[in-house]
């Protein structure tokens, strides 16, 4: 408790003005924010966690033991901005009984939506041909019939079918599906968890609820070899760190198109460059790279003609990221009072 018997809550982070009331607002609540518009820096948040009943942050600042210890046995809830939640230690959270807020759902659309749009730019040669007009090279272009040509999401005459596969096929991964179905697309492979058995029954209603001609729950041999476009979109962590390597990557087809809008620990970077570098696939759009935000110019990724790379903003849309922080706010109010969240995490099983 802080000054006043007032349970104390810091906060790593200004959400802006049409969330932060929802906080500021409450006179029952010690509420203790980071000041600046930067990531919250460590030193201050330690001081600061001590007899803290709730701690809301973002990905990709650590919860582990050390924060843990110092707030003390007052935490009962760690809220984040984020729906993924490989920054926290669920283990550590689950044995000191604190309860975890995150925010899924909220997202979906905005994430599938900028999964399409990588799938167009890398397949298009995008980033080639902007660089064309950004270097004043337009002017000096020879036109020719097949100059920039990139393979077509969409199914045609000549190719009748389209085949878009799925690395982990949950929310996001089916509402990027269905943006995908008008396009043409006839065929969806995915990859499920591999504690769970494939159900054809799943399979047949899937397939008649998007209108595709197939849909089959494959390993990942098959989803590498048949997909025209492979969509990342399964957890990161460490089952499934670089899933996406060299063997993986050498059994793509040469017109196939790799997004990833997931995690960046998926897909090992030097191997996708090398891939791109020697001809393996077409094209990748990629949200999201190991190492992030440490990537710059010379990364073997940007240097690629053929990869599109965005700094993360999957996300960021301003109504998406209006409803996380709505999300995460309301999910650690609801901790500290001890009622039921928006959205929280069973760590039960951690």
């Amino acid at each position: 408790m802080s000054p006043g018997n007032r349970p104390k809550v810091v906060i790593c982070r200004d959400m802006g003005p049409d969330v932060m009331p929802l906080l500021m607002e409450r006179t029952d609540l010690d509420v203790v924010l980071w000041p600046e518009n930067r990531t919250c820096d460590r030193a201050w948040l330690m001081e600061n966690l001590p007899g803290a009943v709730g701690v809301l942050g973002m990905f990709p600042s650590q919860v582990n033991s050390e924060i843990i210890e110092k707030a003390g046995p007052s935490l009962k809830v760690v809220s984040t901005m984020s729906v993924g939640y490989e920054h926290i230690d669920l283990p550590v959270l689950a044995k000191a009984g604190v309860r975890l807020g995150y925010t899924p759902d909220v997202l979906t659309d905005a994430v599938a939506d900028l999964s399409v749009m990588l799938a167009l730019m890398a397949g298009r040669n995008v980033g080639e041909t902007l660089e064309v007009v950004k270097n004043s090279q337009w002017p000096k272009f020879t036109w020719s019939p097949f100059s920039f040509c990139g393979p077509q999401l969409s199914a045609t005459e000549r190719s009748p079918t389209r085949t878009v596969g799925f690395l982990g096929f949950g929310r996001i991964a089916q509402a990027t599906l269905a943006r995908l179905v008008p396009f043409g697309i006839t065929h969806c492979l995915y990859t499920g968890n591999p504690s769970s058995q494939a159900d054809p029954t799943l399979d047949q209603s899937l397939a008649e609820k998007f209108k595709l001609k197939g849909v089959r729950r494959v390993d990942n041999d098959t989803l590498a070899r048949e997909s025209d476009i492979l969509f990342i979109l399964a957890p990161g962590g460490p089952k499934t760190y670089h899933v996406v390597n060299e063997e993986f990557l050498k059994k793509m087809k040469k017109t196939s198109v790799l997004v990833n809008t997931s995690r960046g620990t998926l897909v090992d970077s030097n191997a996708l460059a090398k891939a791109l570098k020697e001809g393996w696939l077409w094209g990748a759009g990629l949200d999201v790279v190991e190492g992030e935000p440490n990537v710059t110019a010379d990364h073997p990724l940007v240097k690629e003609p053929r990869c599109i790379v965005l700094p993360h903003i999957g996300s960021a849309t301003l109504d998406t990221r209006v409803g996380m922080a709505t999300l995460a706010v309301k999910n650690l109010l609801a901790g500290i009072a001890g009622e039921t969240m928006g959205a929280e995490l069973d760590l039960s099983r951690a």
